[in-house]
């Protein structure tokens, strides 16, 4: 056991970027004597002073490595990476009368088992995020079909931090459980898993020292886990970082410390299992306030190489760790410089997949400094600036030649006194360093500087000629996908418009299409919205094509000009054919109803900027036209107080208000997309939901061609109270009655669930009708009757009347209570 004046002989367990900053910050110390790494890497082996690599005892052979120790004189132990610590190496040493900095095994189940965790941080009211552990893949299953909202699956055990999954769909999702739990992909580690509610917001990291019962923490720090630029592809163990992190306010921080960190430390003092160590919490600042993610028991990585040049020349890290170990923390002093750090990771070409080791590694040194290049002693010459230090990771030193030997591979830090200027410098060191293959992002910082896409690819091979596809863009699945939707679009065709794809251009006929005189043309263009995050949840996409077709040619119609020709534009991030495939059916579907021809359209392949695999968007256009001689609708000049507003009834909710509607489903009802509907019988919230926007062309066409209508509304964003008006002269306003319709099960429920006033219901959803239209007095009962022949259910909703005040009102809306 080292007393205050002896000087310390320490044993360094790991291999990675965090040990050799560890090793760096710790070789600073006036009370550290000898610092052995076992077994270390390139960088602690290339003359970093009083620090030496140990290659004769493994890592995992804690008797062996309780042997060397006790050889050596060693008095302070300090494992680096979390697996000895989970196994109990505290212990070990503990039992050998030899100090260990570093949480006991079970301290260490903070991070060794989620399950674990979770139930502490609901036993002590830590604020997190809901969740559910399981132990049986089929009651997993079942939980997952049972919700609707965003998750995180996480094994239970340690996975080489692999074992958090983010899946952007129910079927990701479910395919995650059965790869952890049932096909093992982890092991032992994925046989039991939480799952819990996914939390949106910035997240942070906070290193905290503790002495079992009080805490001190390093700046915030924000990590980058993901492996390419704008936060896409698969999870890494860190790709980058910097602190302190702008968003980590000092009220911020307080309520960390407050709510989260000082409950932690006193509640596992209390329940008998004291920390004493670095305790790594990721933190997501949500709108609710802070939330931990997960809880870590040792440095992060790369978190420890942006943080620890941050400490001030004059804090000594062993002095503090040493500290920790004796109940006395609040002896030493920890000061901050007031600079920022930014770190930029390398990783071999294919990581985190396999890629390839044994690659040589060449830093142009007189830009650059290696941690190991420190003073007059070191082996190699110090040419740079304290501020800019190179940290090896997955690298290995053989006949004074570094060589790759891991996936992240070496790490470039900086120093400096604003945040853009730490990333700008931490890049230009990193431009020194060179190994083939080798892959870094451009973006380190984004989420602080702003939003500044790169437009470098951080993911390209160097070794081949590049294609389109190594930008994420399959062109054969474009081409793939037009060949399906062909016979699709064909069926659409109709006279002046064959309904054929390929062309660079869609074209169309107008004395063919039976206008033999110039006529006035007519285009709308609109999109489905969120209700396609419905279809996404469901993975059900056979209707939006339907609504996108609708909510364009409805508008159409209310110019009263006949729909003739459609064109659609589907954007996704990576095109999956079979999706675009359902919704172009969709919109050929809708196309056929109005009786327009799709005669073009656009697959957009765009990675980055969808980010969440599996999501689209899709845009239309429609283009018609109005007779000549027609007059193109309303008809303002025509319409006279006493006109009689005729009401087609809807669907349900169309393609608006999806929005608040997904707020009253998800977090008033709680209730998931899979549940049966609480409105009718037989469906599913999501199915019922989906039910496509009914299309009017052809019935309102017929009553517009015998001059039967003044003027239209398409009730959709902006309900009744916005969309009327908009076809009514300045001096005249329309009156309903709620009374004289029929508000839908679905509508009504959204509104009593969601507890909305009348006029907000009436603002915000269509209340039942689809369309209202103007029609004189005289010509109601004959307009009602040709639109009921043709098969809409029509209601006699209001009349015109002189405009004092809004331009529409509803009389009678308590009856929607």
């Amino acid at each position: 056991m080292a007393t205050q004046s002896e000087p310390l002989r320490i044993l360094l367990i790991g291999n990675g970027g965090r040990e050799h900053a560890l090793a760096w910050k710790l070789s600073e110390s006036p009370k550290v004597e000898k610092i052995y790494v076992v077994p270390g890497n390139g960088g602690t082996a290339d003359g970093l002073r009083k620090v030496s690599n140990v290659n004769a005892v493994k890592p995992d052979d804690y008797p062996g490595l309780i042997a060397f120790a006790s050889g050596c004189g060693v008095n302070l132990v300090i494992p680096g990476p979390e697996v000895p610590l989970v196994a109990g190496i505290e212990g070990y040493f503990r039992k050998a009368g030899i100090r260990c900095f570093g949480p006991t095994k079970e301290a260490a189940r903070m991070e060794g088992s989620k399950t674990f965790s979770k139930d502490f941080m609901a036993r002590w009211e830590i604020p997190t995020a809901a969740y559910k552990n399981f132990e049986r893949y089929e009651d997993a299953r079942a939980y997952m079909d049972s919700i609707s909202h965003g998750v995180v699956i996480k094994a239970d055990g340690l996975a080489a931090g692999k074992g958090v999954i983010l899946p952007s769909s129910k079927a990701e999702a479910q395919a995650a459980l059965q790869r952890i739990m049932l096909d093992k992909d982890f092991g032992a580690a994925g046989d039991k898993v939480v799952i819990e509610e996914l939390l949106e917001g910035q997240e942070l990291s906070f290193l905290t020292f503790s002495d079992g019962e009080r805490v001190v923490s390093l700046p915030p720090a924000q990590d980058h886990k993901r492996i390419y630029d704008g936060d896409n592809g698969p999870n890494t163990g860190g790709m980058g970082c910097y602190a302190p992190a702008p968003v980590g306010t000092p009220e911020l921080i307080e309520e960390v410390h407050r709510k989260i960190l000082n409950p932690t430390i006193q509640g596992m003092r209390k329940e008998r299992f004291r920390f004493v160590g670095l305790l790594f919490t990721g933190i997501m600042v949500t709108r609710d306030g802070p939330k931990v993610l997960e809880y870590n028991v040792r440095f992060g990585d790369p978190e420890c190489q942006t943080l620890l040049p941050l400490l001030s020349a004059d804090t000594d890290l062993a002095e503090i760790m040493l500290a920790c170990t004796e109940s006395a923390l609040d002896t030493v002093r920890i000061k901050i410089r007031d600079r920022f750090a930014a770190t930029v990771v390398a990783a071999a070409g294919g990581y985190p997949g396999p890629y390839h080791s044994g690659d040589i590694i060449t830093i142009d040194r007189f830009l650059s400094r290696t941690a190991s290049q420190q003073d007059s002693s070191a082996s190699r010459e110090n040419t740079g600036s304290s501020d800019n230090i190179i940290f090896h990771a997955g690298t290995s030193l053989s006949a004074d030649t570094w060589q790759t030997s891991g996936g992240r591979v070496i790490a470039a830090t900086s120093t400096a006194a604003t945040l853009k200027d730490a990333i700008s410098n931490a890049y230009t060191l990193m431009s020194t360093i060179h190994f083939p293959n080798m892959h870094y992002r451009r973006d380190i910082g984004h989420r602080a500087l702003g939003p500044q896409p790169s437009l470098l690819s951080a993911s390209l091979p160097n070794d081949r000629p590049l294609s389109y596809a190594d930008s994420g863009v399959s062109v054969s699945a474009g081409d793939q996908l037009v060949r399906r939707i062909k016979p699709f679009t064909a069926s659409t065709a109709r006279p002046g418009a064959a309904g054929e794809i390929g062309n660079f251009a869609g074209t169309l006929d107008l004395s063919a299409a039976g206008y033999k005189e110039p006529p006035t043309l007519v285009a709308a263009t609109d999109g489905v919205g969120t209700k396609l995050m419905i279809a996404h949840a469901m993975n059900k996409h056979d209707t939006v094509g339907i609504d996108l077709v609708a909510m364009n040619v409805n508008d159409l119609i209310v110019q009263g000009a006949e729909p003739l020709m459609f064109l659609d534009v589907f954007s996704c991030g990576k095109l999956d054919v079979s999706v675009a495939q359902a919704v172009i059916k969709g919109v050929a579907t809708g196309c056929i109803e109005a009786d327009c021809a799709l005669v073009g359209g656009e697959s957009a392949e765009m990675p980055g900027i969808f980010p969440i695999e599996g999501t689209y968007d899709i845009n239309g256009t429609a283009i018609g036209a109005v007779t000549k001689g027609k007059s193109v609708l309303p008809d303002k000049e025509g319409m006279r107080v006493g006109d009689v507003l005729l009401g087609l009834s809807s669907s349900g909710c169309h393609s608006n208000g999806f929005s608040l509607i997904r707020k009253i489903i998800q977090e008033r009802a709680a209730l998931s997309w899979h549940d049966p509907a609480p409105w009718v019988k037989g469906e599913t919230v999501g199915e019922s939901l989906l039910t496509p926007t009914r299309i009017y062309v052809k019935s309102v066409l017929r009553a517009v061609k015998k001059d039967l209508i003044k003027g239209m509304a398409h009730i959709t964003g902006g309900g009744l109270l916005e969309n009327i008006p908009r076809m009514l002269p300045s001096h005249l306003a329309a009156s309903l009655d709620a009374r004289q319709w029929y508000v839908p099960e679905i509508l009504r429920w959204l509104k009593k669930t969601g507890d909305m006033e009348e006029s907000e219901f009436a603002r915000t959803f269509n209340t039942g009708l689809g369309m209202v239209l103007v029609v004189a007095a005289e010509k109601a009962d004959s307009t009602s009757q040709e639109l009921e022949n043709a098969g809409e259910k029509v209601w006699r909703v209001g009349q015109l009347v002189e405009r004092s005040g809004d331009g529409c009102t509803v009389e009678n809306m308590e009856v929607w209570r």
